[in-house]
């Protein structure tokens, strides 16, 4: 599809119709609503303009949603500031309660909250760029190991590593849970 579109950019739509909303849902987790409108925008211009380059023999099955998860993790790095800011701020959200409650039980409602809430909003914010764009990929873009590397541009072994640290380090944040335990990680070992 990538490669009929390089002589038929009409066929670059398909491309678009079958992967922009998992990439909007990637942009929205990692930047919000409001940015993961132009997020998506600009990675499917990005992949449009750069669609020469594209190598379907390095794409696990010719799938593009490596390559997309790819350009839109790099256009994540341009507003990795604001994500660590937007993380940190989450966790200073008061939980919304009922009005009608006293308002000695909202504010001890507000503190519980702050303090439950604090460290699992934060815990992304506090690791390594690269630690956590591998984590979010495989937990919110749900890319395999294999897809995730590709995207990167980084070794399988290296995406590896690089999970394993950042679970471990969440882990430590979070009181030693493994915030990714829910998950079903067997499929992209």
């Amino acid at each position: 599809m990538i490669v009929r579109s390089r002589d038929e950019p009409a066929a670059f739509a398909a491309l678009f119709d079958r992967h922009a909303d998992a990439v909007h849902r990637y942009a929205a987790r990692r930047l919000g609503g409001e940015a993961a409108d132009d997020l998506m925008a600009e990675t499917f211009t990005t992949a449009f303009q750069q669609r020469h380059r594209y190598d379907p023999a390095r794409s696990a099955g010719a799938d593009a949603r490596p390559w997309l998860y790819g350009i839109a993790t790099n256009l994540v790095s341009r507003h990795r500031r604001a994500e660590a800011r937007r993380f940190k701020a989450m966790a200073w959200v008061p939980a919304l309660t009922d009005h009608d409650e006293p308002l000695a039980d909202r504010a001890a409602d507000r503190v519980v909250a702050r303090a439950v809430r604090r460290e699992p909003a934060a815990a992304p914010a506090t690791l390594p760029a690269r630690h956590r764009d591998v984590l979010l990929l495989v937990a919110w873009g749900g890319l395999g190991y294999e897809e995730t590397a590709e995207a990167l541009g980084i070794p399988v072994g290296t995406v590896r590593a690089r999970l394993h640290r950042a679970r471990s380090k969440l882990g430590e944040a979070l009181g030693g849970s493994d915030p990714t335990a829910l998950r079903e990680v067997s499929k992209h070992e």
